[in-house]
């Protein structure tokens, strides 16, 4: 079994809390005002991200009877070799590899580089100024500082990272509670904004912005299947795996439906559109410079959980791919001492930093959104396989309807996301078709030496 040298320490809480620092990181602190300069409408933008939580949610019921029904490491991967063919589940762990962890990573450093750099601008200038380093330069390398720093951290072993994730989730979970309740109370911002900007493009080119707007949104919105990852790692799975993917997802609907009210709350629609550090902006109109430094600080801190969570997941799908021998075979080493997938953590590492180098922010997301979508999708299904083979399964609410409902959306988003990114998607499928020969590759090597 791909399971056999790891152990059940993770309970409802941590699990919990994984996928919920699993889905609050850059998306939602960084894409809004991005959104905004598609979409021009605040009212949209609201409902599009209500949108993204009822489809995240009906995803989250769905992986909840896979989880519970097989409850081993690596998710997507292991549901799809089961399910479907294993070269399905190579081909979603190829993605994950190349995409699904590390351009997350990738894109929370950069997040984090970027608020930290709006709170703290004297650094940039200062090196600029120096003649050493242009300030595109000193944000990636911070970004690359913080992959370093989370991922010795979670080299010392699962118990030691989920006592920091821990912390961190709570951490992040209660500044935006109180980004919330002081951001309301200061009464500086203007509930007139909700009514203010222009309107979405008219035809085809308006749903085009609204499946890119949707694909960027639901980017903000993964990790809702985060503890299906740790599915060999979590105690009785059975019950605690869906509970964390229901309530973890739950949880998170709330706090960005507020987050953005309180966007639109303390920013101009026009002021919005384009920036990525929105959440500073808006504190900073509402508490002024002093606010905008604090604010932005304390965000920037709060995406290194979502950061460290993508840090601990990855490694469990390469792990599992192989212990199949569908992958290299280094990844599936355990390290003796810290009981981790060592090679794996340092393998993701070295891609993410790739990526914060060779990217920008908008082409990190858009490339990553769309190749992050179309393996939930075929998983999403495989909820009719299993109730169709395993009449003994554990059956959650909402059977057709939260499948088909997901299965349409996902299928909609990426067809209006290709149309109006096509570059960046065609590089997405791309990266799935060389998975293809990648999957026979690595079947024959293992063949050859067993």
């Amino acid at each position: 079994m791909a399971e056999e040298n790891l152990q059940r320490k993770v309970g409802l809480f941590p699990a919990t809390n994984i996928v919920i620092a699993n889905m609050i990181g850059a998306g939602i602190f960084t894409t809004s005002g991005l959104l905004m300069s598609g979409l021009n409408d605040p009212m949209l933008l609201l409902a599009l991200w209500a949108a993204g939580g009822i489809i995240a949610l009906c995803g989250a019921l769905a992986y909840g009877e896979l989880g519970a029904a097989m409850p081993g490491a690596g998710g997507e991967y292991l549901f799809l070799s089961k399910l479907y063919h294993p070269v399905l589940g190579f081909l979603s762990g190829w993605v994950s590899f190349l995409v699904g962890f590390s351009a997350p990573i990738a894109a929370s450093a950069l997040g984090f580089s970027e608020y930290f750099c709006r709170a703290v601008p004297g650094l940039p200038e200062s090196l600029y100024k120096a003649g050493i380093l242009s300030p595109v330069i000193t944000g990636k390398l911070i970004a690359v500082g913080i992959i370093l720093i989370f991922t010795s951290i979670h080299y010392r072993g699962i118990k030691y990272g989920a006592r920091i994730q821990n912390l961190l989730t709570v951490l992040k979970v209660a500044l935006i509670l109180f980004l919330l309740i002081s951001g309301f109370a200061s009464g500086k911002g203007d509930f007139g904004n909700f009514y203010e900007g222009g309107r979405l493009a008219s035809g085809l080119a308006g749903w085009k912005t609204i499946g890119l707007s949707l694909m960027w949104i639901m980017f903000a919105y993964s990790g809702w299947n985060a503890s299906t990852y740790l599915g060999a790692e979590i105690k009785n799975p059975s019950k605690t795996l869906p509970r964390s993917l229901l309530y973890g997802t739950g949880v998170v609907i709330i706090l960005y439906l507020g987050i953005n009210l309180l966007f639109v709350y303390g920013i101009k629609p026009d002021e919005m559109k384009g920036v990525i550090p929105v959440g500073g902006l808006a504190m900073g109109n509402l508490f002024g410079k002093s606010g905008d430094i604090l604010f932005s600080l304390l965000i920037a801190f709060a995406l290194l959980s979502s950061l460290s969570a993508f840090i601990i997941i990855g490694p469990r799908v390469y792990y599992s791919m192989a212990k199949d021998g569908l992958f290299f075979k280094s990844a599936a080493k355990v390290h003796r001492k810290f009981g981790v997938p060592s090679n794996s953590i340092l393998l993701q590492c070295i891609i993410s930093v790739v990526l914060v180098l060779s990217g920008t922010f908008e082409q990190v997301l858009t490339y990553m959104g769309f190749a992050l979508g179309i393996f939930p999708i075929l998983t999403v299904m495989g909820v009719f396989i299993l109730r169709k083979n395993n009449t003994e399964a554990l059956r959650l609410k909402g059977f057709p309807m939260t499948q088909v409902i997901y299965v349409i959306a996902g299928l909609l988003i990426l067809v209006l996301s290709f149309l109006e990114r096509p570059l960046e998607s065609s590089i997405a499928l791309l990266t799935v078709a060389i998975g293809i020969p990648a999957y026979y590759i690595f079947k024959k090597k293992y063949l050859i030496s067993s």
